[in-house]
């Protein structure tokens, strides 16, 4: 199946430069391209790709704002677009406020001639990647920057009205496919959701949500 992408980035040359890389996978298909985030959601609303490789940096409306516009836009849809934010500076603080605002993954732009096709694949089908040079920084710098409440307990302000409710039905450990029956939605949707929780929480695995679940008050033993 041909994996639909649209490329945001404010400079014509990477624009251009992502575009022939792609063009030599036979299963990816760019199908627009924009140099800003407003065209960047416009893109996403009226193509629905699979697939948004976002820049952080653009005029008017930024990579975070976009990739938060192209998530909530779709979030309960059966097939759901995942963003991939591109970065050229590993210590950007904006990368946090994307991953929060619902990206599946991000890489270095460095790392886009060798691995970009391999990781559009990935987030696709509903995984979430983060370049292997900064992961570790990233994961410690969301746990730290995780909102509490006045009791210490962890809040769930980063994750979305959607992701709450998947969090809440995560707690009774069901598989995928329990909880697409109970959301009516996907299997694929679903793993979108929890990767994208994943993402948010700096958490590895499903059992730490399921931890934050408790911690955070949100269920109850």
């Amino acid at each position: 199946m041909t994996i639909r992408v649209v490329i945001a980035d404010d400079q014509r040359e990477v624009r251009d430069g992502l575009t022939m890389m792609l063009a030599a996978e036979p299963d990816i298909e760019v199908v627009g391209v924009a140099e800003d985030g407003v065209q960047a959601v416009a893109l996403a609303a009226r193509e629905e790709p699979d697939v948004v490789v976002m820049d952080f940096r653009m005029p008017g409306v930024d990579g975070v704002e976009a990739t938060r516009r192209i998530t909530a836009d779709r979030e309960d849809a059966d097939a759901m677009t995942a963003v991939l934010v591109l970065t050229t500076f590993d210590h950007d603080t904006a990368l946090y406020g994307a991953l929060r605002a619902g990206a599946s993954g991000f890489m270095l732009k460095q790392s886009a001639p060798a691995h970009l096709g391999e990781v559009i694949r990935l987030i696709a089908t509903g995984d979430s990647w983060i370049d292997h040079s900064v992961a570790g920084k990233v994961i410690s710098r969301l746990r730290e920057t995780s909102p509490q409440d006045r009791s210490g307990r962890p809040r769930l302000d980063m994750l979305t009205p959607r992701e709450v409710e998947v969090l809440r039905l995560l707690a009774d450990a069901p598989s995928n496919t329990e909880l697409a029956a109970a959301l009516f939605v996907s299997e694929s949707t679903v793993k979108t959701h929890i990767s994208r929780m994943l993402m948010k929480t700096g958490s590895h695995e499903r059992a730490q949500l399921v931890a934050l679940a408790f911690r955070s008050g949100l269920v109850r033993p």
